[in-house]
């Protein structure tokens, strides 16, 4: 059987659907394709358990004369919209799998009611549920990490990266990032690691920082970032992308989510250990003894290795 998996957003949003992939992988003998967003088809093609990557077009027609080239069983679909359900829906997938929401679940003839919105579970635990739908037996479990990188063993070294590309509701103010890697720094060495839409936060880092650090802009990937993160003891930053690139090879992370439950970590955790994971809700208004606890964590973090 070929089944299609898709979730054709962001980096996080991509991230939260590989559990899918590894289950079905891990437990039977399907072949797995995924269809993704551009920015996260180079990456999809580094996992094991996929077996073939779709880009999304936003030309309907031209995405179902892919889809339809791949001869597909199924498809399960961890986000929807009317653009998506029409091009699965003309591509003649038999068996069509989604979330029971939105106006497009018309295109979809195996629907589950789930209502995401209570939180109840995280949003990678969300989209293994709708495997069940396809088969009640399978086990939701898979083995840590998604991604296999070889690294000897982790370097003694934090990545801080302090950009949120506008996808968090809840973050430290730059201020307070160059003074808990300062605290960290007589300790550990510490790196600020920067993508391409986080200039301005790069200035007023180089601005300002007064202790000895190591400053990283220069990835050409994400895969390459995500090798990057494999290799430090910890990543610290705000719930966004690379939070879940972090996930993704069972690194530490010390996160940083907005305090309503919509974008807490009750939703958004990523998918490493949760024992690995410390995760800190924040308001736009958050106080000293609010990052107190968080220098704390990290100190206790560092000084027990």
């Amino acid at each position: 059987m070929t089944i299609l998996i898709t979730r054709h957003d962001k980096i996080g949003d991509f991230i939260t659907a590989l559990p899918m992939a590894k289950v079905l992988k891990e437990q039977s003998y399907h072949k797995i394709i995924m269809l993704v967003s551009s920015i996260n088809a180079p990456l999809a093609k580094s996992f094991d358990f996929i077996d073939g990557v779709i880009e999304y077009n936003n030309d309907t027609f031209a995405l179902v004369k892919i889809i339809r080239s791949y001869k597909i069983d199924v498809s399960i679909s961890a986000y929807i919209d009317n653009k998506l359900g029409l091009a699965l829906f003309l591509s003649g997938i038999k068996t069509r799998i989604a979330p029971a929401t939105k106006i497009a679940q018309i295109f979809f003839n195996k629907t589950l009611k789930q209502k995401r919105s209570e939180v109840k579970k995280t949003e990678w635990q969300y989209n293994l549920d709708l495997l069940r739908v396809l088969n009640i037996d399978l086990e939701l479990n898979f083995a840590r990490p998604l991604l296999n990188i070889k690294t000897t063993q982790k370097e003694p070294f934090i990545i801080f990266h302090v950009g949120s590309g506008g996808s968090s509701d809840g973050n430290l103010i730059l201020d307070d990032y160059l003074k808990l890697a300062k605290k960290a720094s007589a300790f550990i060495d510490i790196c600020f690691a920067f993508g391409p839409d986080d200039n301005e936060d790069k200035k007023y880092i180089l601005k300002h920082i007064d202790f000895n650090t190591i400053i990283k802009d220069n990835f050409k990937s994400l895969l390459e970032y995500t090798h990057f993160i494999a290799r430090s003891s910890l990543f610290i930053s705000t719930s966004t992308g690379p939070m879940h690139l972090a996930g993704l090879s069972n690194t530490p992370t010390l996160s940083f989510f907005g305090h309503n439950l919509f974008a807490s970590s009750a939703r958004w955790a990523t998918v490493n250990d949760s024992i690995l994971q410390h995760n800190f809700m924040l308001n736009k208004h958050y106080t000293k003894r609010d990052y107190l606890k968080i220098e704390n964590t990290l100190l206790k973090i560092v000084k027990n290795g």
